[in-house]
Formats: structure tokens, sequence, C-alpha cells
């Protein structure tokens, strides 16, 4: 019997690939649960192995502690009810007390922590508003040209396909200063308009939806144009109800991309904070934490990156054959 022994050495590799991407992703989960001397350490306050969950004991919540440290006036209050204590003393008790009131389990601390030390909801709303309305456009847009690229005889098709390709090579910084002066000359920066309109058109979008659509059988494009159809209806009630596959591969790359999008936002949204994406709401945070309170920081990643996975598992299936179809001829 043969035995290829490539086999073993493929999966292997797919293993130790698999661990290598998962790992970040891992730290990142089980940071979001402990405490901040558990994630320099790795250990607890007793010296034991935190764990993934860590020992969840309670510790002092420093923006609490801060917010209610004792004023003046609450030691001059409680001095007159506590005749016989000097003030060093009575301080101390108000201390104590707003001690024990701040201690929380540090799953609990850091997932509050990452909505209320800044509106992450408002920057979760804003990443939905503009890779939505980016994703709608792109479709509008690549379905209609990539039908006439896979469908349509015309003079210079082959000349724009490649243009098309090449357009694939260029990247955002390269017409980055370009598009920034455009939009600043038009006064449409810090905008939504400045976050969605230069990504209306996807030359990736173009080249995936024209590979899928070179599988649809003419037989599909004939029968509508002897019912009497038009370009536009075959488009989009032949055509779009056959693409939803790649449709949904298309959505996942570009939902991706623009939901992780730091460079863009960070050129065109510098005055107004309640345009920001979650890249940006995240370095917003970074700054109100001082940086140093990896826990919190953790759990807004887990809560950015959630959508992403959980959307990712639902398309999974229709994802790989949007793929695996728009790779065939």
């Amino acid at each position: 019997m043969n035995y290829d022994i490539g086999q073993p050495i493929k999966h292997f590799l797919l293993i130790l690939g698999a661990i290598i991407v998962i790992l970040p992703f891992y730290s990142m989960i089980s940071y979001s649960f402990q405490s901040q001397g558990e994630i320099e350490t790795g250990k607890n306050s007793k010296g034991e192995k935190a764990g993934f969950l860590g020992t969840q004991e309670k510790i002092v919540d420093q923006f609490c502690f801060k917010s209610n440290t004792p004023e003046k006036e609450e030691v001059n209050s409680l001095m007159l009810k506590m005749p016989g204590k000097t003030e060093r003393e009575v301080y101390n008790i108000l201390l104590k007390n707003v001690t024990e009131n701040c201690l929380k389990k540090p799953a609990f601390m850091n997932y509050t922590q990452a909505f209320t030390k800044a509106p992450l909801l408002r920057y979760l709303l804003n990443g939905v508003i503009v890779t939505a309305s980016i994703f709608l456009l792109q479709v509008v847009v690549a379905l209609p040209a990539a039908y006439a690229l896979a469908k349509l005889r015309f003079v210079g098709r082959e000349f724009i396909f490649t243009l098309v390709l090449l357009c694939l090579l260029i990247p955002i910084h390269a017409v980055a200063l370009p598009l920034y002066i455009m939009l600043a000359k038009l006064g449409l920066t810090n905008s939504y308009a400045a976050l969605i309109i230069p990504w209306t058109i996807s030359v990736f979008g173009i080249f995936l939806m024209r590979q899928f659509f070179m599988t649809v059988p003419d037989d599909y494009i004939d029968a509508g144009r002897m019912d009497g159809m038009s370009e536009f209806s075959i488009i989009w009630r032949v055509m779009l109800p056959t693409a939803v596959p790649a449709l949904l591969a298309f959505a996942i790359f570009s939902v991706v991309a623009h939901w992780n999008d730091y460079f863009w936002p960070r050129v065109v949204i510098t005055g107004d904070p309640d345009l920001f994406t979650p890249p940006l709401g995240m370095r917003v945070f970074k700054q109100d934490t001082e940086g140093d309170l990896h826990g919190p920081m953790m759990a807004v990643a887990v809560t950015i990156v959630t959508p992403l996975i959980v959307a990712f598992l639902i398309a999974q299936k229709r994802f790989i054959e949007g793929i695996t179809f728009s790779g065939m001829k």
C-alpha cells in the first residue's frame, strides 16, 4: 500500500499556520478578562498561573477610585458627625469606603470601561454606516461594469479589463494626497462623504464579479433578451440573483477592509470625534486611559472584532462558494 508522506506534512503546516493566526486572538480575548497585574506577569496575587480567564479576584477600579476620592467638604462634614476623630482618620475612613465600593472583578471592570470611558457604541454605529454605504455603492458600480466586461462585446473590452487589473496594483497611499486635496476643496472633509465617496469604485469588486459572471451560461442572458428585458434589467433581475455567493465573498473583503481601516479615516476626520470609526475610536480610548490599562484596551479590541467574526461565520459557506466559482471559467 502506497503511503503519501506529504499529507501529514501538509496537515502539520496547516495546523501550525492556524495556531499562528489564532494565537493573537486567543491572547486578546484572554487579556480582556484579566487584571493589569495578571496581564503583565501571567500570575495572580498568590503567584499562581492566571489561566485563560484569570482568577477574577476583585481589584480596585482606578477610574472609580479617582472619581470618588474624598473631597475636603466631605471630610469636614463627616468630622462634625464623628467628634474626637482627626481629619486624617476621617479621611482614611472615607477612603476605605471608596476602595470597598470600587472593588470589581477584572472582566466586568474591563468591559464596563470599554463602553463608558469612550463613546464606543457611537464608533461602532459609524463603522456600520460607513462600511454598509461603501459596500452598497460598490455593488451598484461593480455589477454593471463586471457584466459589461464579461458578457458584452465591444471594442477595447480587453484593454479596459487590463486597466482594471493594473488598478489593483495601486495602493491607496499613492493617491491619498490628491484625494484629500480634492475633498478639502469641496469642503467634504470631516464628513461621512469623505469616508465613503473615495471607495465607491472597487476594482477588486469589478474583477471578482467579472470572473464570476464568466461562469454564468449565456443562455440565461439570451432568454432575458428574448423576453424583452433591457441590459440593466438583465443585470439586476437575472445576474444579481446568481451572483449572491460572489457578492457575499466580496462583502466580507469589503467590510473587513473598511471596518478595520485606520489610515484613511485618520486623514480625512480630524476635527469631529462623533465621526470616528472603530479603529480611530480605539486610538482615542488609548489616549483617555493613558495607554497603560491593557485589559480595557483588549476589551475594546474584542468588541470591535466580534461583529466581523460573527459575520464571517454566518456567511462562511457562501464565501467559499463565491471565491471558488469566481476562479473558474
